[in-house]
């Protein structure tokens, strides 16, 4: 049985990942479905287009816990059951595939800035805190959260990699799985790197058409 704790706490984190919070907290709240305006995304960037500044930070404090919750939830009590540092891997990256791709949304899922930023902290809040800072800083000063979104992605393994020895020590199986979150992140935003380059991704804050 305990051969199985992996799979299970990897599928329990898909399922977790799968609740998708910017559809949830727009239908408690009466707002227009998120996947029906602006980018539409099922995220909180989308979320503040609908005009409420306390949908999308529910959603986004939401969205990053389902992330944060499975990581920590395995470091803490994991090594008792025999999970190792495979699992936390496995775990982080089946949070972040159940928000890209959630089972109980038809598989059409938000792009998982906030879901990674929550994997992050749960790894090391070191971590999580210093890919958070890189986002803000570039979000302030450019006003576009894709372009903000995509420099923390790429920073994301680099802090990773530079903070063993420091903060943690770093597993490889971990890195591999913060490095293919980076790349799912990027990959997700192909559409917003392409308007970026044309001048007409909008910028954050701007309501729905």
């Amino acid at each position: 049985m305990e051969s199985l704790y992996p799979a299970i706490a990897a599928i329990a984190a898909y399922l977790v990942g799968s609740l998708s919070f910017a559809v949830i907290v727009s239908r408690v709240m009466g707002l227009s479905d998120p996947r029906s305006y602006g980018s539409k995304n099922p995220g909180a960037t989308n979320v503040l287009r609908s005009g409420s500044k306390k949908a999308a930070v529910v959603t986004l404090l939401l969205d990053a816990a389902k992330g944060w919750l499975p990581v920590v939830l395995v470091q803490w009590y994991g090594e008792r059951y025999g999970l190792q540092a495979g699992t936390v891997a496995l775990v982080a990256l089946g949070a972040f595939l159940g928000h890209l791709y959630p089972v109980f949304f038809r598989f059409q899922g938000g792009k998982g800035v906030a879901t990674a930023a929550g994997v992050l902290l749960g790894l090391h809040w070191a971590l999580g805190l210093a890919t958070l800072v890189t986002w803000i800083l570039i979000a302030v000063f450019f006003r576009y959260s894709s372009l903000a979104a995509l420099v923390a992605a790429v920073f994301a393994p680099v802090y990773y990699i530079f903070g063993d020895g420091l903060a943690w020590r770093m597993d490889g199986e971990v890195l591999f799985a913060v490095s293919l979150m980076s790349l799912l992140l990027i990959y997700r935003h192909a559409e917003n790197i392409g308007r970026l380059v044309r001048g007409t991704e909008s910028r954050l804050g701007q309501k729905k058409s």
